[in-house]
Parts: C-alpha cells; sequence; structure tokens
C-alpha cells in the first residue's frame, strides 16, 4: 500500500530558511528615547528592515534582530550608535529621522570594518561644528576627513560631486568659529559663471544681480542661523558675500572665507584669491571638477592649482565621492553612472 502526501515545497523551504535565520536580541534602557529612535509607527525600523535585509521586532525595550549575521550585526552596530548619540546630544532629538541610520551605514561602509567582529567604531564627541540652529556632524567618512582637515589646516580644498556637502560643511565651520569668537568675518565667494544658461543683464543694484549666484550659500546660512541674525551680520560686514571680482587687491585678516564652484575660477582668479590670505585667515576652495562651466578651451584655475600645490604640506586636499553624497539616495546612483559613462 503507498501512501501520497501532496507537499508545498516552496514553503518547507521558507520554513527552513526562517529556521536557519540568527535572533539576537539588543536591549536598550531608555523607553523615550527609544520611542524617538524607532519612530512614528516604528516607521524607522521599518525602513532599516528593507535597507540591510532583516527583521527586526521591538518588545518593550528589547529590539529581537533575525536575519544572517552579518547583518544582524551591522544592525545591532547601527540601532546601537543612534541610540548612543541620542542619550548624549539632545539637539540630535530634535532634528531626528531616519537619514540618522543611514549614515551609520555610511560610516560602517567606508571604514575598515567587519561587522562580525562585533567590535564598536569609536565615536569622536568633538567632531562637530556648534551653529546658532543646531550641532553639525559628519555623515560619511569622506566628510569625517574634510572636518579634520577643516580643523588642522588653514588652507583646505575640497573637491568632489554635488550633494557631498562641501559648501554646507565649509559655510558651518565658518559660523562656528564666528560663533565663538575665532574669527571676526565670513567671507563667502564664487565666481559669477553661468551653469550652461544665458541669464543676460538682470535687474536692481549690484547685490541683487549677483545673489542669484549665491542662492546655495545663503540656503546654508539661513539652515543654521535666524534669520534677523543673518541679515544683521551682513549689515554690520561680519558675514560678507560677493562675486570673486570683487576680491582683487583685498587682504582678509581675522577671516574665514570660503571661494565655491571654484571650478568655473579661470588660473588667474585663482592665484589672486589665495595670495589675499592674510593674519589669522583660514581659506576654504570647494569645487567639482566634473562640472566646469568656463568656455572651451579655458583652463580651470581649480584643476591647474591643485597639480601646483599639492606637494605643500601646510595645504590639504580631500578628495570627497558618490559614498559621501548625502542627499537623496538616487544622487549617489547618478554621479557612479556617469562616472562610469565617462570611464567608458
Amino acid at each position: 500500500m503507498y501512501l501520497i502526501l501532496n507537499v508545498n515545497f516552496e514553503s518547507v523551504n521558507v520554513l527552513n530558511y526562517k529556521i536557519r535565520d540568527k535572533v539576537v536580541s539588543l536591549e536598550l534602557p531608555s523607553n523615550s528615547l527609544i520611542a524617538v529612535l524607532v519612530g512614528h509607527h516604528s516607521i524607522n525600523l521599518v525602513k532599516l528592515e528593507k535597507l540591510i535585509n532583516v527583521s527586526i521586532n521591538l518588545f518593550g525595550n528589547q529590539f529581537n534582530i533575525s536575519g544572517n549575521e552579518e547583518n544582524i550585526n551591522k544592525a545591532k552596530l547601527i540601532i546601537s550608535n543612534v541610540y548612543h548619540k541620542l542619550s548624549i546630544e539632545k539637539s540630535y532629538i530634535s532634528d531626528f529621522d531616519f537619514s540618522n541610520f543611514e549614515t551609520e551605514l555610511r560610516m560602517i561602509q567606508g571604514m575598515s570594518y567587519n561587522p562580525m567582529s562585533n567590535q564598536k567604531i569609536e565615536q569622536n564627541e568633538d567632531l562637530k561644528f556648534d551653529t546658532w540652529k543646531k550641532n553639525i556632524i559628519p555623515k560619511s567618512v569622506g566628510q569625517k576627513k574634510y572636518f579634520e582637515a577643516l580643523n588642522n589646516y588653514e588652507l583646505v580644498f575640497g573637491l568632489g560631486p554635488a550633494g557631498t556637502g562641501k559648501s554646507y560643511l565649509a559655510v558651518a565651520k565658518g559660523i562656528h568659529m564666528l560663533r565663538k569668537g575665532l574669527v571676526e568675518k565670513i567671507i563667502l565667494t564664487r565666481p559669477a559663471v553661468e551653469a550652461g544658461e544665458r541669464l543676460g543683464f538682470l535687474p536692481g543694484d549690484m547685490k541683487e544681480k549677483i545673489d542669484p549666484y549665491l542662492k546655495p550659500i545663503y540656503d546654508a546660512l539661513y539652515e543654521m542661523m535666524p534669520a534677523d541674525r543673518v541679515e544683521k551680520k551682513i549689515q554690520a560686514g561680519e558675514i560678507e558675500i560677493a562675486p570673486l571680482a570683487f576680491m582683487r587687491g583685498r587682504t582678509f585678516t581675522n577671516s574665514f572665507v570660503i571661494v565655491d564652484e571654484a571650478q568655473n575660477t579661470t588660473a588667474v582668479q585663482m592665484k589672486m584669491v589665495l595670495t589675499r590670505i592674510g593674519e589669522g585667515s583660514r581659506m576654504v576652495i570647494n569645487g567639482d571638477l566634473s562640472q566646469v562651466d568656463l568656455p572651451k578651451g579655458q583652463t580651470s584655475g581649480l584643476k591647474e592649482s591643485k597639480k601646483i600645490l599639492s606637494k605643500i604640506k601646510d595645504i590639504k586636499i580631500i578628495y570627497l565621492d558618490s559614498n559621501d553624497v548625502i542627499r537623496h539616495s538616487i544622487v549617489a546612483k547618478i554621479i557612479k553612472a556617469y562616472d562610469e559613462f565617462n570611464k567608458n
């Protein structure tokens, strides 16, 4: 006699997969901080599950994480680091969203770290810039190197694609130094070169003519300072925003100078602005050499200065790439696609 059984092999495979999955528990002490960490309806945990392919169940103050061992350790480390920052930095709570988890993942992936080792990544609590509205911290390994360069060098070049935080972090450092009384003024400048468009003769006074070119810098200022304070400091001359052409003949003393979109400087302009540095001043030169808007045949001053100054020990050149992009994740993918296209 034969007994015939109908077996659903697909469900058996799923069952075996779940049995093979490891489960690890992580217990955190503060329920109020856990509530901030997981978000409304535990939305942050749902996103984290998708991001690193694990399953996370929260019971009281205990996280039960299941999946493969490497991803479990990665999730455990990310949750622990985010919780640690919430516990020591109140300003971290007010701006908290899922991007903080993405930041921790970028830091893990960018460092020579093996999640299987369970070794905690060291956190440098001093690596932040205080502004009037918020504290700014690095959100990738490349940004961390940029932070350290801004803290330790008087002339820094920040080179990399859009979205890596070059200008934003430079403005944060300038505001930090102004707030601490380490400099007397911030000077923000960039060449007035159109990105492929012809803006023509704009109406208004000189400020109104150049403001469209400097909008990204204004955006960063207003994000870190109250609007009335920005206006007062501009009127008092503590914050100066001007096109690069206005820098000729000047000497910057006790100032924090940011040259933005420097890939659009000519060789003459770059030499001119670099030789303006005076006593007690620092300068940051930022640019993206893949987006030069100069007329054909004209050499970028940023490209030339990078070659000329690369061997000077007192000057630091930091290279950022798609792994340091802090905008929407699709921006990093776009940059990688263009890089691959240009290589081919």
